[in-house]
């Protein structure tokens, strides 16, 4: 039976149908965070984004796709996302051990092109392999992004229609955006808001930097005092942008770091009024044992918050 808090979240998804609602609560309901309404999610899609070499040369035994989603059930996570080829490689031994997220589309590393992801996947795929939510990532300050744009709506109106609910990567990129744009205060919010806007049921942005990058949204800022100095507040200001906190963010793990950064970085998330974290090279890179241990130590900061 759903908790109050997971019947609360679920109730912000009013227009929603019974199966995008109950596949929501599904991975709500999972794992060792069953029931508070937060989330551990794993998530590897950077062997396409980032090569081979670079994703798992420092833990070899991940090169083998059943290793990861193995990682996620042993660890308790909410669910395990990932491209096609890695859940056509484990879907039907792990049929039902945990939440599938079927990542529609990806990008490589070489190209150094505007960034703009092919879809890869499909809602058909999705249901075929038993998923429980469909991903797609979103470029915000890419002039391509209208094409993302554009495609995301057809693939979550597809999605909705058989039950499935969506979760936007928002990573602002591209020739609109200086690299220090890429994660300031207001992009991150900016970007949170948008995707909230095409329909997102759960948002995914990296932890907002300290700065702000618009000009217009800099005044703001500063007229109204909106507070950036600490990631706590930026954290909360993201939460708020989506829809006020009435949409789940979940914040990236980022690049490979020490577990002191990691859970320093996660206990600021969580005192923000963030829904979780959706962790890979740093939970995938290490030995099993070691990530376990890791994603328990997230987990439990996020169960006490």
């Amino acid at each position: 039976m759903a908790t109050a808090r997971v019947k609360e979240i679920i109730s912000w998804y009013a227009s929603d149908n019974p199966g995008v609602k109950a596949n929501l609560a599904r991975m709500m309901n999972t794992g060792r965070l069953a029931g508070t309404g937060k989330f551990v999610i794993l998530p590897v899609d950077q062997g396409f984004e980032h090569g081979p070499a670079r994703s798992f040369a420092p833990n070899p035994p991940a090169y083998d796709p059943r290793y990861h989603v193995e990682l996620a059930i042993e660890a308790g996570c909410n669910a395990y996302a990932a491209p096609l080829g890695f859940l056509e490689a484990v879907a039907s031994d792990y049929a039902g051990d945990i939440p599938l997220i079927l990542k529609l589309n990806n990008s490589d590393g070489l190209s150094k092109q505007e960034p703009c992801s092919a879809v890869t996947g499909s809602v058909e795929d999705a249901l075929r392999l038993g998923c429980t939510a469909i991903g797609y990532t979103i470029y915000p300050g890419s002039s391509d992004r209208n094409v993302m744009y554009e495609d995301l709506r057809e693939l979550i109106l597809d999605a909705k229609a058989v039950g499935l609910p969506t979760i936007v990567w928002a990573y602002p990129r591209g020739s609109g955006l200086a690299k220090e744009g890429e994660q300031a205060a207001d992009v991150t919010a900016y970007a949170a808001q948008i995707a909230c806007q095409l329909g997102a049921h759960v948002v995914k942005v990296k932890p907002p930097k300290a700065n702000t990058y618009g000009a217009e949204a800099t005044k703001v800022y500063e007229k109204h005092g909106l507070p950036t100095g600490t990631l706590k507040e930026r954290i909360a200001e993201v939460v708020r942008s989506a829809f006020n906190g009435r949409r789940i963010v979940i914040f990236s793990g980022g690049e490979a770091k020490g577990t002191d950064e990691v859970l320093a970085e996660v206990r600021e998330i969580a005192a923000g009024g963030g829904f979780g974290s959706i962790m890979g090279r740093n939970a995938f890179q290490r030995p099993k044992s070691e990530a376990i241990q890791l994603l328990h130590a997230v987990m439990d900061v996020f169960a006490k918050a």
